[in-house]
């Protein structure tokens, strides 16, 4: 299986899938724009300033090779591509509140402009603005998956606003966020190309899962960039998940490495919030020692493969070569 897949990956690249799909996120973009036409000005200034941020409209591209992949031909999968990327701009909004983050993509993140108020609302209005044009295509299956990711999506912020410095929580909590908070949207996307596509239950069930391992991926992928110096240009400040009291996998990994001493320090000054810029160096020279940032990317590589035997179940074709491209290029961001 390996082996096929490393074979089908060489086969294309990040570029050449951009290119070959270019016109598809063409029309994704303009369906954006033309959907964040409200009437109120303030909710399109805001929008606008996240969604001009430079994202890569990933989750709308993965929902239209997923309708590709079973030879879909009708293009308003591209309108709901459309909605999936104001579902995330939402929780990017709402994110930003909570972890009162002052950069998003290298730019001031919306909530320093305009406030948490308006941040909050204009991502209100993008969920169910979202939700009200899903529902406009009268299919069941698909507004229940969008129903349950959007749960799972708040759910997920609650368990994070609940594990928030708490350096003790177990791995499989931890990855029971990620879930919720990163894959749910993830697997929905896939999920709903699918159902769009004409796909069966089972190949609906494949990409769901396929979605939901790669979110994961993604997610653990970030982890281990947020301790990486050098990383600037993705638009974060290395090391600010913890400085917010965020525990995620490289940090959890640490933990179980230090001796019972070292460990019972670390977790007082992160529970008290009295870490600082040099704790922050420490730690991330004791995590690159104990292999804690290789471990998050193991991690990161077994639920991609975990994400690529979902797409056996499928014909080789270009969506399907597509897709394991996109997969590899989420997790490598930093090369």
């Amino acid at each position: 299986m390996a082996t096929g897949h490393s074979a089908t990956q060489r086969s294309l690249t990040m570029d050449a899938v951009w290119d070959i799909y270019h016109e598809d996120l063409e029309d994704i973009e303009s369906h954006i724009h033309r959907h964040l036409n409200a009437g109120t000005p303030l909710i399109n200034e805001v929008a606008a300033h996240i969604l001009n941020g430079g994202g890569k409209r990933i989750r709308p591209l993965l929902l239209t090779l997923c309708a590709r992949l079973t030879g879909y031909v009708p293009k308003d999968d591209l309108v709901l591509g459309s909605l999936i990327e104001f579902i995330h701009t939402a929780t990017l909004l709402h994110d930003d509140v909570l972890d009162e983050a002052a950069l998003r993509r290298g730019q001031l993140t919306a909530q320093r402009i305009w406030g948490n108020r308006a941040s909050i609302l204009v991502g209100d209005y993008l969920y169910s603005r979202a939700m009200q044009e899903f529902s406009s295509f009268e299919n069941h299956d698909m507004n229940e998956t969008m129903a349950v990711a959007c749960r799972k999506m708040a759910e997920g912020e609650i368990l994070q606003l609940a594990a928030n410095r708490q350096p003790l929580i177990p791995e499989s909590e931890y990855l029971r966020i990620v879930e919720y908070k990163t894959g749910a949207l993830v697997a929905a996307a896939c999920k709903v190309g699918a159902i769009r596509g004409g796909a069966s239950p089972a190949q609906q069930d494949a990409l769901h899962q396929f979605g939901m391992a790669l979110g994961i991926a993604f997610q653990l992928a970030d982890d281990r960039l947020d301790y990486m110096a050098g990383n600037t240009h993705l638009g974060k400040t290395p090391g600010q998940d913890l400085l917010q009291g965020m525990v995620t996998l490289p940090l959890i990994h640490l933990l179980q490495q230090l001796p019972v001493e070292d460990r019972q320090r670390l977790v007082t000054t992160i529970e008290t919030g009295a870490l600082d810029a040099h704790h922050l160096a420490r730690l991330t020279a004791l995590m690159h020692r104990h292999g804690s940032l290789q471990y998050a990317g193991n991690r990161s590589r077994d639920y991609i493969h975990a994400a690529l035997v979902n797409l056996d179940a499928f014909e080789d074709s270009t969506a399907k070569r597509a897709l394991t491209v996109v997969a590899e290029y989420m997790i490598n961001r930093d090369r």
